[in-house]
């Protein structure tokens, strides 16, 4: 077998614009994502409203367009009216889905004023589980109405005159799981999903809203769900949803970096089953996706089944990541963009210390975990126009998936900035792979820099006290050669290579 790789790329072969945010994130009251997460009052960096100014310049450095917000599982129980108003009548409530207790001191208004500060938008889920169209629409017109109403006077007495502006809303969580609070069949949730959205946009018609899909490809319900959905609120909403995390419990690491296959599948699939609908409708309306929870979970599996119940945010789902983990989540951003025609949004969940990569310790410092790296590095650099990636690797067998290249790999062409960017990893376990990447289309260029993230250690993560033990180096040997630039790609390493365009 012949190891190298070549990548052909043209300007004028397009998949589609990348939609900014297709790299957002997300915060649930879950763990100690908000409470020792971005808020803690008596933490030395903590500005007046006690958000950690740290952990606000971690997630600015990943320049996050927009966060869902307030759950996930967590959101099918919430009663939204408890997080808002003055902080000291707030009730303390037995938080069902995650077993703590939620002290409500943290709602929309402070969460408003935190993406603010991290200059990002709000995603708002409403609570499909336990409540319905009335509580969903209550909540968009104390959100969004300017004045002269019930609840859009509540939100001026609480302090906000201007409305917030949430123009992006959640229609529930996951609703197909048996463990949702108030799980549905696709025919109840339809009807719910459709009557929620009727009145939400009677009172402002500017939202947009994403239906749920399918919890996970896994589920029995999958992509039938999708089907039924969609065929009972096509015409109310504007995206579907997927989930789908993934991890390495049989330390197979070979078939872990080939499960972004797993997920291209589970992109198109859905994509058919929305395309499917339009035709059946005979609607000129085409659904997008929001890949609204997507990542690496399951190291803090046993940890979380030792929790004691009903404290205070404990530390839940707090997975440590470590060098194979940012490698899949390279090429899960990799499968985003591939699919930048559908997939408009996408949140990498979650955002800080559950699931997350950004860590905190409570009193102490903020870090970030190895998949910070190729989250910021796509964010920051992948804006523009996904072109088509021509690929010819060589390719292994893997457990679950035949024929993974070993090369995974896209091109971004940002035309404002002069710029283009290759994203590519190799999953390559023990060898370099020389990678010839062919731009005869674009004219002169030269490579800024390629930026790359290796480990001998597969294993190796970040912690408190060696907090770069992994971090990308711009040590890497793209060179231009011609119309084409020729590199070499460490094994088992996640490769930015930048081009300057003429």
């Amino acid at each position: 077998m012949s190891m190298k790789a070549k990548m052909i790329v043209d300007k004028d072969f397009t998949i589609g614009e990348v939609d900014k945010r297709i790299y957002g994130s997300f915060i649930e009251h879950l763990g100690r994502a908000v409470y020792g997460g971005i808020y803690e009052p008596g933490h030395p960096s903590a500005d007046g409203q006690g958000f950690r100014s740290d952990v606000l310049e971690l997630v600015k450095g990943i320049d996050v367009p927009i966060v869902r917000y307030p759950g996930g599982n967590f959101v099918s129980g919430y009663n939204w009216e408890d997080g808002v108003g003055p902080v000291e009548l707030r009730p303390k409530r037995l938080e069902l889905a995650w077993r703590t207790v939620e002290p409500n001191l943290v709602g929309l208004n402070e969460f408003v004023d935190w993406c603010r500060k991290a200059n990002s938008a709000p995603m708002m889920a409403v609570n499909l589980g336990t409540r319905g169209p009335e509580e969903a629409r209550q909540l968009v017109e104390y959100s969004n109405h300017p004045s002269g109403s019930y609840w859009s006077d509540l939100r001026v007495q609480h302090g906000y005159r201007q409305p917030h502006g949430i123009k992006t809303w959640c229609l529930g969580n996951e609703m197909d799981g048996p463990w949702q609070i108030g799980a549905k069949t696709a025919v109840e949730y339809g009807r719910i999903a459709s009557e929620s959205a009727k009145v939400m946009r009677w009172v402002d018609p500017s939202i947009e809203l994403v239906a749920c899909g399918s919890s996970s490809l896994q589920m029995a319900t999958f992509p039938e769900w999708e089907r039924t959905v969609l065929d009972l609120c096509y015409d109310d909403v504007d995206y579907m949803s997927l989930h789908q995390y993934y991890g390495n419990r049989d330390n197979n690491t070979a078939n872990f970096l080939a499960q972004s296959m797993g997920m291209d599948s589970f992109i198109n699939t859905v994509i058919a089953a929305c395309d499917y609908m339009q035709a059946k409708k005979r609607s000129k309306k085409k659904i997008h996706l929001s890949f609204d929870e997507w990542n690496v979970w399951y190291h803090s599996n046993d940890a979380d089944s030792r929790i004691e119940p009903w404290s205070i945010a404990p530390p839940q789902l707090e997975d440590i990541y470590n060098h194979e983990d940012a490698l899949l989540v390279g090429s899960m951003l990799i499968s985003l963009l591939k699919r930048a025609d559908r997939v408009r949004m996408a949140c990498m969940a979650q955002l800080v210390n559950v699931i997350a990569p950004i860590m905190t310790a409570n009193g102490g410092a903020a870090w970030k975990q190895t998949i910070y790296y190729p989250y910021m590095h796509a964010s920051v650099f992948g804006r523009g126009t996904v072109l088509v990636p021509l690929v010819d690797s060589p390719k292994y067998d893997a457990t679950d998936y035949t024929d993974v290249p070993y090369l995974d790999a896209v091109a971004v062409h940002n035309e404002a900035a002069g710029e283009a960017t290759v994203f590519a990893v190799n999953r390559h376990l023990s060898e370099a792979l020389p990678l010839e990447i062919d731009l005869r289309s674009f004219g002169a260029f030269r490579v800024l820099e390629h930026l790359v993230l290796e480990s001998d250690d597969l294993k190796a993560s970040n912690t408190q006290d060696a907090p770069n033990r992994v971090a990308p180096h711009s040590g890497g040997n793209a060179a231009a050669d011609g119309s084409a630039i020729r590199a070499e790609l460490a094994k088992a390493s996640w490769n930015v290579i930048r081009v300057k365009l003429a």
